[in-house]
């Protein structure tokens, strides 16, 4: 019998908008509450310093310092090769830096956590392609995500509750799917499967979403919405996006961070990094 594999739903952290590169979460201003009791006292939601990623000799992340305040939009920029796919992997769990300190709020230290525990404190990550199950409605896609029994069968047969149901609902109304959310996931769009697949995300409360290249493949209006979306999603939630589509980016990002060779090159509005001379040389090709 051919069995479907389970989509992974992962949750994750960001900066304060106005910080300089290389500032401490201790300089970070305070931000909007994160919920759930996650300590952030000092506005920050993410802090990574010093931290050094090798793959056979090679230097993914080299002495990486990033901070991202609570409730904070901040898009990831950079080369292939840059490290933010990496960068990602180290927030989730699913790589460990081979140095370096990496802290969700003031005291969950995330590189003696498991990828389950990483997820279950409030890290929710979603890759480029979205995964979804495609044979099962909109609504249960996202029923299936709410529950803590991932077993697809167990949990559909459980009953919901009010409040969850209302939850779903809510959710569906945020992602604009609402009028389909008894068809089947298969027959959305791409655009369309990649908001179900937040909406996957955001019916478990993350407290910090991470967000592969969201809009490629999306059209105009998908693009459109999109941003729209993650501005209404920052305050509630903080967002960490990496993104190579620039127009995107400048419409929704007030802090932008530019990866190069595993280090942070440069940060600040998009109008900075894109008039920083070293960027230039080793970005933006002109």
């Amino acid at each position: 019998m051919k069995t479907t594999p389970t989509p992974s739903f992962m949750l994750e952290p960001v900066l304060a908008p106005n910080s300089a590169a290389g500032t401490s979460r201790d300089a970070v201003g305070l931000g909007k509450s994160a919920g759930k009791g996650l300590n952030t006292r000092h506005g920050t939601i993410l802090t990574l310093e010093d931290i050094s990623v090798s793959f056979d000799g090679f230097k993914a992340l080299n002495d990486l310092n990033l901070y991202i305040g609570v409730g904070e939009l901040r898009c990831i920029i950079g080369p292939n090769g840059a490290g933010k796919t990496t960068l990602m992997d180290v927030i989730t769990g699913k790589t460990r830096p081979s140095h370096g300190k990496a802290w969700f709020g003031e005291t969950l230290d995330l590189t003696q956590m498991s990828e389950v525990q990483i997820a279950q404190a409030g890290i929710g990550r979603k890759f480029q392609k979205p995964t979804v199950f495609e044979a099962l409605s909109v609504f249960e896609n996202l029923e299936l995500a709410q529950k803590t029994d991932k077993s697809v069968w167990a949990s559909l047969r459980a009953r919901l509750s009010g409040e969850q149901q209302d939850r779903i609902r809510e959710v569906l109304e945020t992602i604009r799917l609402t009028t389909s959310m008894h068809r089947p996931a298969g027959l959305l769009s791409h655009g369309q499967k990649q908001f179900l697949e937040i909406g996957m995300l955001l019916v478990q409360d993350p407290q910090l979403l991470l967000l592969d290249e969201p809009v490629a493949g999306m059209t105009d209006a998908e693009t459109e919405f999109t941003a729209e979306l993650f501005k209404g999603l920052a305050g509630k939630h903080s967002l960490m996006v990496v993104e190579h589509d620039m127009g995107f980016v400048g419409s929704i990002a007030d802090h932008v961070t530019v990866l190069h060779q595993g280090s942070v090159l440069a940060e600040g509005s998009l109008n900075d990094v894109q008039a920083d001379e070293r960027v230039i040389e080793v970005y933006l090709g002109r």
